[in-house]
Formats: C-alpha cells, sequence, structure tokens
C-alpha cells in the first residue's frame, strides 16, 4: 500500500495545513491518523473538539488542531478553512435529528465549504457515496448527490470520493448486526437480503483520501471505492455470523413492512433503521464499471483492498459468546 513517511516528506508536508470537516468521526479519525503520518498539519473542524480528545495521540505534539465549526453556520466554517492549502469534507448523517438535517449538513454545507476553500485558493476533496444520485426517492442520496452538484460550482477541479459501505472498528453496519446477533435468534433480510454491496475497509478509504491530498490524484476525478468482494447483503451477515462463531436464522422482510417498521424505529434513540435506509437498500452499492476502466478506484490508486475475512476478525470478537476467550473455554 503507498505510503510515505520520510524524513523528507514529513518536512515537506509540515508546512502544508490540511482542514479536516467531521474529522471526529469513524472515517474522519482514520483520515486524521494517514495525514498526520505523512507530517501534515492537521486541522480537525467539528461540531464538539472537547470530544475530540481521542484525535491527538494520532500525531506529533501540536500537529492536530481541533476547531469548533458547524456547518448550519457559514462564518463558522469561513474561520475553519482560512490558511489552510487543502480541505477535507467527511461530514455525512445516516439519519437527521434536531437540528441536524439531510439538507443542511449534506447539500448546503457541503457548496458553503467549497466555496470557503476557493476563496482561500484550497485544493477541495469532497467525501461523497456511491448511492449519490439526484433522482433518488432516499433523502440521502440525493441530497449527497446535490451537494456534489454544489461543491463543483464552488470548486470545479474538486476531488470527490464516493465509497462503497465503510466498514471497521466503529462501523454502524457490522456492529450493529454483531450486536443484534447476541440476543435475537434471527437475523432480518431487508427486500430478501438480495441488494449488492461492496463494503470498503476504512483503512483504504483514508489512503484514497490521503493520496489525493498528496495530490496523486488529478483535478475533477471521481473515485469510486469499494472493497474486493461484491456480496449480496445476505452474504454479509453471513460471513459476519462466521466470525462470531454464531448460528442464527434470517427472516426475510419486503422493503414495504421494513419501510413501515423503520417508520416507528426512526424516533427511538440509535435508531437501528429508518425508512430512508430501507429506500437505499433498493438500489445496488457497488464501483461502476466506467470508474473501473478509467482506473478511477482503489486498485487504480495501488492499493490493495482489504477484504472483510481479513478485518472483521479483529474487531467483531466481542460479539462471540465468550469474547476473546471463545476459543479458550473450557481451560
Amino acid at each position: 500500500m503507498p505510503h510515505s513517511n520520510s524524513t523528507n516528506s514529513k518536512t515537506l508536508n509540515g508546512t502544508k495545513l490540511v482542514t479536516v470537516f467531521g474529522g471526529s468521526g469513524f472515517v474522519g479519525r482514520h483520515v486524521v491518523r494517514a495525514l498526520a503520518q505523512r507530517g501534515y498539519r492537521v486541522r480537525v473542524a467539528c461540531r464538539r473538539p472537547d470530544l475530540a480528545g481521542h484525535l491527538q495521540p494520532l500525531g506529533n505534539v501540536g500537529q492536530i488542531h481541533c476547531v469548533q465549526a458547524n456547518l448550519r453556520y457559514r462564518w463558522s466554517i469561513d474561520r475553519a478553512v482560512e490558511g489552510s492549502n487543502v480541505v477535507v469534507n467527511l461530514v455525512g448523517i445516516l439519519a437527521e435529528s434536531g437540528q441536524q438535517k439531510f439538507e443542511s449538513l449534506q447539500a448546503r454545507g457541503a457548496g458553503w465549504i467549497a466555496e470557503a476553500a476557493t476563496a482561500v485558493g484550497a485544493k477541495m476533496i469532497q467525501i461523497s457515496a456511491i448511492g449519490a444520485d439526484a433522482n433518488s426517492a432516499a433523502d440521502y442520496s440525493r441530497t449527497k448527490a446535490l451537494g456534489e452538484q454544489l461543491v463543483r460550482e464552488a470548486s470545479p477541479d474538486a476531488i470527490l470520493v464516493r465509497p462503497s459501505i465503510v466498514f471497521g472498528p466503529e462501523d454502524d453496519f457490522f456492529n450493529l448486526f454483531g450486536a443484534m446477533a447476541r440476543v435475537a435468534p434471527v437475523l432480518p433480510l431487508i427486500g430478501g437480503g438480495n441488494t449488492k454491496l461492496q463494503p470498503v475497509y476504512v483503512g483504504d478509504v483514508a489512503e484514497a483520501i490521503a493520496l489525493a491530498v498528496d495530490g496523486k490524484v488529478a483535478a475533477g476525478t471521481v473515485l469510486e471505492l469499494g472493497g474486493p468482494e461484491v456480496l449480496t447483503f445476505r452474504a454479509c451477515l453471513e460471513k459476519m455470523l462466521e466470525v462470531i462463531e454464531r448460528k442464527r436464522g434470517f427472516v426475510s422482510l419486503p422493503f414495504g413492512i421494513a419501510k413501515a417498521i423503520g417508520g416507528l424505529a426512526q424516533y427511538a434513540p440509535g435508531a437501528p433503521i429508518t425508512p430512508d435506509q430501507v429506500e437505499m437498500l433498493k438500489s445496488d452499492n457497488v464501483v461502476s464499471e466506467s470508474a473501473e476502466s478509467a482506473g478511477n478506484t482503489l486498485i487504480g490508486l495501488g492499493i490493495s483492498p482489504q477484504s472483510i475475512g481479513s478485518v472483521l476478525p479483529n474487531y467483531m470478537v466481542r460479539y462471540r459468546k465468550h469474547g476473546q476467550f471463545e476459543a479458550n473455554r473450557g481451560l
């Protein structure tokens, strides 16, 4: 996997400031680590800097700095990008909560970030999603596409990064179903579990973004990032169950019923499913043939994508009946 850690690289990159919006989240912490390892100064723009202390050990003293920014307030965005050489926007939500709305964060907020980046002469990198579609019935996918459009209008040379479903230690997919398998005798297959996914490891996504920051991705490129395997929703759950060594049945939920359940569940804290997420599962989430032919993928960047089987055992072991001591039970 390409990686730059030389003294010369650190000296050069140490003069460059990268501002990362959403840098304290799941994907963000891996992006911050990848940038810090390359020697960049990293400014993390997030709503709650007081809760982002976990980022400090990822770099040297003073290398990573957190500032307050809220995408609902343009002035905070302008302040956060001052002096930046590169701006990376990772902000995204899977469900609306309070004032955190799809339109304000994934669409208008993304456009404001791009405008602010252009104003200071910074390169813009926007993290979107493979499912981004202006005509989608899912608000998540529709606003991701609108965000891409607004970013392009403000920064025509912006690099767009579209990952498939991202997995890793803090993910909201395998961890959700792993926790469910602890207590439920069956797992739900939304829409029959036939939707095709191409899960991509968060570390590979971070490496691709870091390469874009390095200038190794052409301006205006649209990257599509997927893992080495295209699997159905059901196959993903079956692989997860193998790793956590649990046998569970499956119950097929037609999209209509799943959407009705999501309509009720969406109001619960940490809702496991929402109607919008059900809508998203009606479409496959895989890298397009055009991206593959153009080399705008992980492999095209020289990154060998890691598989589910090589990563899940590193963090899903806690969902086994006896946790990490499963193999030693009875001793």
